[in-house]
């Protein structure tokens, strides 16, 4: 197998069977470790070997994931996502589990652990569904190689889709009024953080997940979160020009961080379908510095029914559906 056909397939596969097969996932292990390797790479493109490295890790840890089948009191099943550092197993009980593919993003978990317990324990109880809710976290050594993992325990909902998997099936833009309600959840979920003292930082498409017929709500990938006041501790790679100018500037992010990227979702999400006057409303958050822009989410929420009032009219409850 070559390093070009190892990188297409780790990329396009979304479960352990699409990865390693059916028949012989043995062989197709050793044929990926094979043609990932480093000291396989020799001169190659400085990019290409960081894909190789990464698609490298993905493997190896999820293939140790398949053979140990047991991290700590839980037993994993079938791989249920590929996040941006880690991979989440279903481990029955709706639970997921969440391993890091590589033990230098420990710290990234140990931030997600503490920032959804302290939501937990500081936010409004009616909002809390808005955000993953951690049942465990732990430490986890792998017997082979003595790397140590924090893992994290979540619970799980069913049938949430990702505003990735949402511009997919609209690709021409989603209509004003369904984004609206998408926008007005959003906030929601931010406002509770920010009361909390948390600052999410890496508001993206795949981390906002819709659950279409109930029109509900849950911002997940804690792992970036920091404090107010204190810079955002990395960047989701690929997404770099998502992001405000603060955060790649290393300077202090703050709830106008969350706000700006919440609003360039919604953008990005009804495309030229967007109304001007929620282009508008947008632009306003996304202002270039932070004290140019909104920094409180619940008086943002009012800001935004004003404006989708003028727009559509009384709030009334309108079917989605991910098959338009």
């Amino acid at each position: 197998m070559r390093t070009d056909e190892a990188l297409r397939l780790v990329a396009a596969a979304g479960t352990d069977a699409d990865l390693f097969g059916a028949d012989a996932p043995a062989r197709r292990y050793r044929e990926l470790v094979t043609a990932l390797h480093p000291d396989r790479l020799g001169a190659a493109d400085p990019a290409v070997r960081a894909r190789a490295t990464d698609a490298y890790v993905r493997v190896t840890t999820r293939w140790r994931a398949r053979r140990d089948a047991v991290l700590g009191d839980y037993r994993l099943h079938r791989l249920a996502h590929a996040g941006d550092l880690a991979d989440l197993y279903d481990v029955g009980a709706d639970r997921l589990l969440k391993l890091p593919r590589h033990p230098a993003d420990n710290d990234l978990m140990a931030r997600e652990a503490h920032a959804l317990r302290v939501i937990e324990e500081r936010g409004d109880p009616r909002y809390l569904p808005y955000v993953p809710r951690l049942v465990d976290s732990f430490r986890h050594r792998d017997p082979d190689t003595g790397a140590e993992r924090r893992v994290g325990v979540l619970a799980s909902v069913p049938g949430l889709r990702s505003l990735d998997e949402v511009r997919a099936a609209y690709p021409d833009g989603v209509d004003g009024r369904d984004a609206a309600w998408m926008w007005r959840r959003l906030l929601v979920a931010l406002g509770l953080a920010h009361r909390a003292g948390v600052v999410h930082g890496a508001v993206l498409p795949r981390h906002v997940l819709i659950e279409p017929d109930a029109h509900g709500l849950v911002l997940v990938d804690w792992c970036f979160s920091t404090a107010p006041g204190t810079a955002v501790p990395a960047l989701v790679p690929g997404h770099e020009d998502w992001y405000p100018p603060e955060v790649p500037a290393k300077r202090p992010c703050g709830p106008g961080t969350d706000l700006a990227m919440a609003a360039r979702c919604m953008t990005w999400l009804m495309a030229d379908r967007a109304p001007h006057e929620l282009r508008a409303f947008a632009a306003g958050c996304r202002r270039p510095t932070p004290a140019a822009r909104p920094d409180d989410a619940w008086r943002l929420l009012r800001e935004l029914d004003e404006v989708l009032e003028r727009l559509y009219g009384p709030r009334t409850f309108r079917p989605f559906t991910l098959n338009p």
